[in-house]
Order: C-alpha cells, then sequence, then structure tokens
C-alpha cells in the first residue's frame, strides 16, 4: 500500500527532508492520528481534527505543527538558511537525532494503520458522499450522520 510505504519512508530516511510551503498547505496525507497529538498535544490534535478549523501559518507555529512561520517574501531565504545550518552541523550527531525522534513515528505503526483503516472506511460512507456533493456545489454540507445536542432526531 503506498500510503504505508510513504510512512516507512519518511521514517527509515536518513536525509533531512525541508519544506518550504508558500501559501495554503491542506491536510490529507499527513497522518494527523499519529503526528498532530506528538507535534501540538492531544488536546489541540482532537479540537483541529475534529472541528477542522483554519490553521493559519502563524497559528500552526504557535501549537507546534510547524517549525516555522516566515513572511511571504522570507519563505525561500529562511528555508535555505535552515538547510545551511543544518549542513554545517555534526552530520553524525543530526542524523542520529533523526533516528532517535522517528522512532516515536516507528512505534505509532498500530495507530497509523488503525487511522488508516478508519479513514479509507469513512471515504466510502454517505457523510464523504455530502460532503463531496456539498463542495462541489459551494454549499455548507448536511452530514447524514451530524446530530445537534436537543435537537429531534
Amino acid at each position: 500500500m503506498p500510503v504505508r510505504r510513504e510512512h516507512r519512508t519518511r521514517t527509515a530516511t536518513r536525509t533531512n527532508c525541508i519544506s518550504a510551503i508558500n501559501g495554503t498547505a491542506v491536510g490529507a496525507g499527513d497522518h494527523a492520528a499519529i503526528v498532530w497529538p506528538l507535534l501540538c498535544g492531544v488536546a489541540k490534535a482532537k479540537y483541529y481534527l475534529m472541528t477542522a478549523d483554519f490553521i493559519g501559518g502563524r497559528e500552526a507555529e504557535r501549537i507546534g505543527l510547524v517549525s516555522l512561520c516566515a513572511p511571504r517574501a522570507r519563505v525561500l531565504g529562511r528555508v535555505l538558511e535552515v538547510a545551511a545550518q543544518l549542513a554545517r552541523g555534526s552530520q553524525t550527531a543530526i542524523s542520529g537525532t533523526k533516528k532517535s525522534l522517528s522512532n516515536w513515528m516507528r512505534m505509532a505503526g498500530p495507530i497509523f494503520d488503525n487511522s488508516l483503516v478508519l479513514e479509507m472506511l469513512g471515504f466510502l460512507g454517505p457523510d464523504a458522499r455530502e460532503g463531496i456533493g456539498a463542495m462541489r456545489a459551494k454549499r455548507a454540507p448536511e452530514f447524514p450522520s451530524a446530530k445537534l445536542p436537543g435537537a429531534a432526531q
């Protein structure tokens, strides 16, 4: 399964990967059930993943979801500075640190598998169809499984 392979590759590679995103970054593919609680804590992970609220760059940095947030004009320059800093550092120490920290991700393998199954099952249901239909029609979704507290069923 390509998603599993990506997860294993991401945690096993010795090469450092620095991402620079100039614009909107959208979820999916980040294996949120594993990564987010490690980055920003369970409470924030639950809040943002369950509400699907928008997270701006500054807020993502504040809660630890991303390492840095830079002004649009400084994104590329800042990522090159970080890359140069890493390149000048002890590669033995940096790769050892990366390997140690990646162990957290590898230990979460069963969580990843469970999360992936639940995500795929969710894509097959009526809520997914309604979400896609609402997005295409540019309207608010009315999910079949939605329940408002106190509302008649």
